[in-house]
């Protein structure tokens, strides 16, 4: 990523974060990774003001407590915290998670791929996309197409 700003998971499978992690060390993204297993957890941590404010939130959907999708509402709801950008990371294929998800004002949904290869390859894009994004109050990184060779997006 091209912020060191934490990168915030919400996921309640420690499978799932093991994985991702895995994925971020492979592709050399350093940023700190912080876990919540729900939706409770994640806004809990986000609304506490001596908490980094993450540069991105990848959430699944499909967790107990607080889901994604009530995450979404209670966060894109929030002055505060509706600017961060999310991301479904999530199984779910569903037409209706995917159209509230976006309605709720996600920037991104992925179903994550069974295997491990492919899922590298789908973290890789979501960091080829905010390289090349410009965020609100970020620096945009002028240098970002240098640093994506051809092989990033096969």
């Amino acid at each position: 990523m091209r912020s060191l700003k934490p990168i915030m998971l919400v996921e309640d499978d420690s499978a799932d974060v093991l994985i991702i992690k895995r994925a971020l060390k492979e592709l050399n993204i350093e940023n700190e990774l912080v876990n919540a297993g729900n939706g409770e957890e994640a806004l809990e941590y986000l609304k506490n003001g001596e908490n980094e404010r993450p540069c991105i939130i990848l959430l699944d959907l499909n967790m107990p407590k607080m889901n994604g999708i009530e995450f979404l509402e209670e966060a894109k709801s929030d002055e505060e915290l509706k600017s961060i950008p999310v991301v479904a990371l999530t199984t779910s294929e569903s037409s209706q998670d995917i159209t509230r998800c976006f309605k709720l004002g996600i920037v991104g949904y992925i179903v994550k791929p069974v295997d491990y290869k492919k899922f590298v390859k789908a973290v890789r894009i979501v960091d080829i996309y905010w390289m090349l994004s410009k965020i609100p109050g970020e620096p945009r990184d002028n240098t970002a197409l240098e640093k994506i060779v051809i092989s990033d997006l096969e």
